[in-house]
This record gives structure tokens, sequence and C-alpha cells, in this order.
């Protein structure tokens, strides 16, 4: 993390400043997406975006056995005690406002700062522990449940730091639509991944509405294909997160006009990769679809023009943070 970045939101202390760079640097290497978006807010707003992003992220390793901060290949009951030491230390972190582990050292100073809901966090920690033993759900509502803590609350985290213009009540519920969506998202990328992890997250009763079920997945899987019937189910999920969306882009207008442009942008982004995913024909289930570069960097570039636009427009010393953010995007489009 640049030392601007950090100047700017006010974090001095060296250790503390060691951790949110530390957190931006497990976004920057597990989120292109997510991270382009983010270079598009205000410095002084980055590190603790990071810092949330990053907490979320080391969680999701540990659930997962994969790379990164988790145990890779662990078994089950590994991953179990590892998820319940990270609460722990998560707990006593937020109760003392630090921890040893540098991760949750930002995140506790973060929540000091925007006096987050300690809730925000236990419901999060809640679905990362269903994600150690539930396989599957039978009906969207049982999925909404997981996706309240392991998506819609991220939404509700990130709003205090990207700042309203509106009552912050107001916004909330399209803050948490937004985190959903997000997930949705992935959870239809990362069909074919997901049930090598032995999880099926599209729900069960719209897989069967299509004539589909985990056993035709795993056919489609190991064959690499595409059955029709699976690409009907894949599809109502595609429209189902479109009508997500419409309804978190209905909270952009609610934020501060300076954070607007990051988040228009990770929408338009994210939802570009349903528009891929339709385009190859819900390859889903063999191949990981991804937006283009050249598609990348030209939301980032009009993100930016949004950039500099609401900046001028209230006098936030537009041409020296209209070249940082140009610097910064530039940089990261095109890694």
């Amino acid at each position: 993390m640049t030392a601007r970045e950090l100047d700017a939101a006010g974090i001095t202390e060296a250790s503390t400043r060691a951790a949110y760079t530390r957190c931006r640097a497990l976004n920057a290497r597990h989120g292109k997406t997510y991270f382009l978006a983010t270079r598009l807010l205000t410095p002084d707003r980055r590190p603790f975006v990071h810092a949330l992003y990053g907490f979320a992220r080391w969680a999701d390793d540990i659930v997962d056995a994969g790379t990164g901060t988790g145990p890779a290949g662990a078994a089950p009951a590994t991953r179990k005690r590892a998820l319940a030491d990270l609460e722990t230390v998560l707990l006593d972190g937020l109760r003392r406002g630090r921890a040893d582990h540098p991760v949750v050292t930002a995140l506790s100073d973060t929540v000091r700062r925007h006096r987050l809901d300690h809730a925000l966090f236990t419901d999060f920690m809640a679905s990362m522990r269903m994600d150690l033993t539930v396989t599957a759900y039978p009906t969207y509502a049982d999925l909404a449940g997981y996706m309240h803590g392991s998506a819609a609350v991220i939404g509700l985290q990130v709003l205090p730091v990207l700042g309203t213009v509106t009552p912050r009540e107001e916004a909330e519920p399209a803050a948490a639509a937004l985190g959903v969506a997000f997930q949705l998202t992935n959870f239809l990328r990362d069909v074919g991944e997901d049930l090598d992890r032995g999880r099926v997250y599209i729900p069960g009763d719209l897989l069967a509405a299509h004539g589909a079920d985990r056993a035709l997945l795993t056919w489609c899987r190991r064959r690499g294909t595409t059955d029709p019937r699976v690409r009907g189910a894949l599809r109502e999920t595609a429209a189902l997160t479109r009508e997500i969306y419409r309804r978190a882009a209905q909270g952009i207008p609610m934020l501060a006009p300076v954070s607007r442009p990051c988040v228009r942008t990770a929408l338009v982004l994210y939802r570009g990769i349903l528009d891929e995913i339709e385009a190859a024909g819900y390859p889903v289930l063999h191949r990981r679809v991804a937006v283009p570069r050249r598609r990348r960097v030209h939301e980032a570039a009009r993100g930016l023009a949004g950039v500099v636009s609401s900046r001028v427009s209230h006098r936030a010393r537009p041409w020296r943070m209209s070249c940082d953010a140009a610097s910064d995007t530039t940089e990261e489009s095109t890694a």
C-alpha cells in the first residue's frame, strides 16, 4: 500500500500501516476485478476497504483450504480448528482494537474508526462455518440465509467507508443486494470449481425445475460439456442475479459522489461476467469465464472519467487527485 493512501487515511502507527499493507497485497493477488474498481476510490478510503476484503479473503482461504493464507489441502478437522482460531482472534481483536495477526489488526482499526457493528462479523463467521458442513441448498431461501452472512454483510461493512448522501439505513438494502449479486455471480462462474470442493450453490429446487441435479452437474463436469437442462438452470440463475443487480444499482445515487465511480465500475465489471458466461454458452462446469482485459480497461477508463468529474464538482483537490487516480488505474488495469 502506498504511503500516500495511508497518510490520507490518517494511519500513522508503523505496525498498523504494515497491517493495512498486508491486506492490500491479499486483495491485489486474489480479486483483480474488485481490486481494479477499488483504485477508483479516494486514497483515504482505500485502506479500509482493503482491510474488510482482506479479512474476508483470509477466512475464505481457510474454508476452501486453498492457496494464500489458508492451510493448503487441509483436512476438514484442521480447517474447522483454523476457522475457530480465526474467530477467537477476531472477537479478541474487536474487543481490544488490535490483534497479533496483521489482517485482524487492520480490520479492528477499521471497525473502530467507522463504528461498524460487530454483528456483521459474527454473522460472516457463521456463514463461513456453514461452508465446512453444508454442501447444498434445497431452496433459494436456504441459500439466501447463507448469503446474508457471506455476502450481504460485506456490502453493509463497506457502506460506512464509502459514505452516503442519504441516511445510511436508506442505502443499506441496496448495499446488501450488491454483495449478494457479486456472490451469485461468483457462484455461477465457479460452478465447476465448487463442485470439485463438494459444494453446489445453485439451489436444488431451481435445478430440479429444469430436470437437473448434482449427479448431472458431476456428469457434465467430468465430460467437459453442458447439458441443456443444466444450461436452463444456469440461465435462470443469471436472470435472478441480474434482477438483484438492478436493485443494487438503485443505491449508487445514495453514495457519496466520490465513491460512486468505484461502485458503478465494480457493478458493471462483475455484471459483465454474466455477459461473458451467456455469450460463451454457460461453459462454467469446465472452465472459468472472465471479462476480457480490454473491457476491464475500458470500464476503468470510464470510471476514471467519473472520478475526475465528481472530484472537480466537489472541489476535492481535482488536479492532484485525478492525476493520482489516472496513474493508479492505468497501472492496475494493464497488469
